[in-house]
């Protein structure tokens, strides 16, 4: 059971408060989470989350256990555009959660792997074996799948490094009026809404580039290149320079277009192999709904 130790150095209010700007890495729900718990201690006694922490309080967290995953296959129709002893490559539809956890334990795109493919890496946790990179659940596209682990740290070494190559297509609100352009922004959590990710001072590094497409009364139609991988990083920096991925439920103004989230497509994918050193790209036309939605506004341009 692991143990958490976080010592105040002032005093900063409720401890729920000081324990999510201490601990960035869990939200302020999981936190009054383990205070409900009775998970929380201060210099030893057990508090509440309304009670107010002083300088050089010593606040002990014991994370319990987290629940277990039973992982069952599932026969979930699954589009595999690519597969070979080493790895796969799949056109996740919107709508998919990649992997379980506690509010999707099924219907996963790792649930309908285990049925497909069977064999994946085991390098990541339990629930998500096999998964190199993630996208959100409502953003449609390629994923590289890793069948081994040594498939899987090659892979994962080259979106370190940079070295692999991921484009998007998105439909973003505004109109866009330069053709190119790079945002460098860093990204971390929202101070503001623990369940969003902001462009914050103290963020990780973020770099994207953007091209425009085409171009439609109020929306935009760009094609996007990650150079880093970090959390809703498209779907953050075309909200921080004014033009939000439309559909978006997060970031975006309420809906404006039919569908279910965002307009968001992983369409391009580029790596090198690794086990024979091929170069590999792979490309994943639009959804038809995606289609269907840019149809209807060039007929009303």
């Amino acid at each position: 059971m692991e143990q958490i130790e976080v010592i105040i150095q002032q005093q900063t209010g409720r401890i729920d408060k000081a324990l999510t700007e201490a601990l960035t890495n869990y939200t302020r729900s999981q936190i009054q989470q383990w205070l409900k718990e009775q998970s929380v201690t201060v210099n030893g006694e057990l508090v509440k989350a309304n009670y107010k922490v002083k300088a050089k309080d010593k606040i002990i967290i014991t994370i319990p256990e987290p629940e277990t995953l039973d992982l069952l296959p599932e026969d979930i129709p699954l589009e595999i555009v690519y597969q070979d002893e080493d790895l796969a490559v799949i056109n996740k539809p919107q709508g998919m959660v990649v992997h379980p956890s506690a509010g999707h334990k099924d219907g996963t795109l790792v649930n309908a792997l285990l049925f497909h493919i069977k064999d994946l890496s085991t390098i990541n946790d339990v629930i998500r074996p096999g998964i190199v990179h993630r996208i959100d659940k409502d953003t449609s596209g390629l994923l590289m799948i890793a069948k081994n682990d040594h498939a899987h740290e090659a892979l994962a070494k080259q979106l370190k490094d940079k070295t692999s190559l991921r484009k998007y297509v998105a439909l973003v609100h505004g109109e866009i009026s330069h053709e190119k352009g790079t945002i460098e922004a860093p990204i971390g959590r929202s101070k503001v809404n623990r369940k969003k990710q902001a462009v914050i001072e103290d963020g990780k590094p973020a770099v994207t580039h953007f091209t425009v497409l085409e171009r439609f009364s109020g929306f935009t139609l760009v094609e996007l290149q990650l150079e880093t991988g970090r959390t809703h990083q498209i779907r953050v920096h075309m909200q921080y320079i004014g033009f939000p991925v439309a559909g978006d439920p997060l970031y975006g103004p309420k809906k404006t277009l039919p569908g279910n989230g965002q307009f968001l497509h992983a369409k391009l994918l580029g790596f090198t192999h690794p086990t024979t050193g091929e170069v590999m790209t792979f490309e994943a036309p639009l959804p038809e709904l995606f289609k269907k939605t840019l149809e209807t506004l060039r007929e009303s341009d």
